[in-house]
């Protein structure tokens, strides 16, 4: 298959650089390795978001066996032709801009101040979250997982934390119209200090490069530096008379609300025409469970089939016909729990699995 690609990658990094530069190098290979080969362009698309929850796990479990404490956000967006799909962990950021001045958020943040879903989640897995409190019992900042004081639930590596702060990305896929649209990717530096809108208001006019050169300025004239602050914009202008792809498999068919309109089955082709004409965008997946079994286990008919029997879903090792675990055995968080059914799971990958839910510990724990 002819895939014209593009990537954008922003890895915000604490305690440390290993975490960041370890994601940098090996990310891409590890969602590249867990898409079956042979695909064409539909149904590479639809097996993408899989394969990036794939490819952070295994990321992840990778580098906490280097025993290193670093850890990172990750910010992973991939373009091909109309398409951007967005897989994150952390509280860097990618928003859409269009033509018409809509603004939209491609991703979640995973602060534990701001996200109570997440909150719950730690909790629930096994993690304490709180303030830091200092002498006298005085609570100060923002809300941290303890061990380890970290205030995101969900980065690559952090294994003095716990595993229950997981590596498991929200993704988010979308189809742009034929208007094209601007991407801004940036890390929290810029984020704390102004707000989607008004980044992509502070640059519609200028090309790339000094738009990012600008949201910087802008956030840094707010604030001042206090935190990483990087910015990445891309520009998705589709030339004349370029032809939109096939529409995507009939699971990935939703719009919402104003910017994102609900279509029928039965005139799909016609209303995305109009929708194409108008600048709409229009959402082809979208899901942020943290749950391992939620994201490799639904299997779809019109889709390939990634629950190979002798295949790892997460690490891509072989796996004899005895060994292979199904990610749904055992999981109480699974609302389709079938551990007779892939995708299937090699024993180090199950453990991890068990751990990010709070079943066992895995790995080392620094206190």
């Amino acid at each position: 298959m002819d895939v014209q690609l593009s990537l954008r990658k922003i890895f915000d990094g604490h305690n440390g650089t290993a975490a960041a530069v370890f994601s940098r190098d090996h990310l891409l290979n590890h969602v590249l390795g867990a898409i079956p080969c042979g695909l064409g362009r539909d149904e590479w698309l639809h097996a993408l978001p899989r394969a990036l929850v794939a490819g952070f796990v295994k990321t992840d479990k990778e580098f906490q066996s280097k025993g290193q404490t670093s850890g990172t956000t990750a910010t992973f967006v991939i373009v091909d032709r109309w398409t951007v799909t967005v897989a994150s962990v952390g509280d860097s950021r990618c928003i859409l801009d269009t033509q018409g001045g809509a603004v939209s958020e491609l991703t979640v943040d995973h602060r534990l101040e701001e996200n109570a879903e997440e909150r719950e989640r730690v909790t629930a897995s096994g993690g304490e979250v709180g303030r830091l409190s200092i002498f006298g019992g005085t609570e100060i900042g923002p809300l941290r997982c303890w061990p380890g004081g970290l205030c995101l639930s969900r980065s690559i590596g952090d294994m003095d934390v716990g595993e229950f702060i997981v590596p498991i990305p929200f993704v988010k896929q979308v189809k742009l119209s034929a208007v094209g649209g601007r991407l801004i990717i940036a890390s929290d530096g810029v984020w704390d200090a102004i707000s989607s809108d008004m980044a992509a208001k502070s640059c519609r006019g200028l090309p790339a490069e000094l738009a990012a050169r600008q949201v910087v300025k802008e956030a840094l004239r707010t604030r001042g530096l206090k935190d990483d602050t990087t910015c990445i914009v891309v520009d998705i202008i589709p030339p004349d008379n370029t032809v939109q792809p096939a529409t995507p498999p009939k699971k990935y068919n939703k719009l919402r609300s104003l910017f994102f309109r609900r279509k029928s089955h039965k005139s799909a082709a016609k209303l995305s025409k109009k929708l194409s004409a108008v600048g709409i965008v229009e959402e082809l997946f979208e899901e942020g469970s943290a749950i391992l079994a939620e994201r490799l286990g639904s299997e779809d008919s019109n889709g390939p089939s990634m629950s190979g029997l002798f295949i790892c879903a997460v690490c891509q090792v072989d796996l004899a016909a005895s060994e292979g675990i199904s990610v749904h055995a055992g999981s109480i968080f699974s609302t389709s729990s079938k551990p007779w059914q892939g995708p299937f799971l090699c024993a180090d990958c199950c453990n991890k699995k068990d751990a990010m839910e709070g079943k066992r510990p895995s790995g080392v724990k620094v206190t």
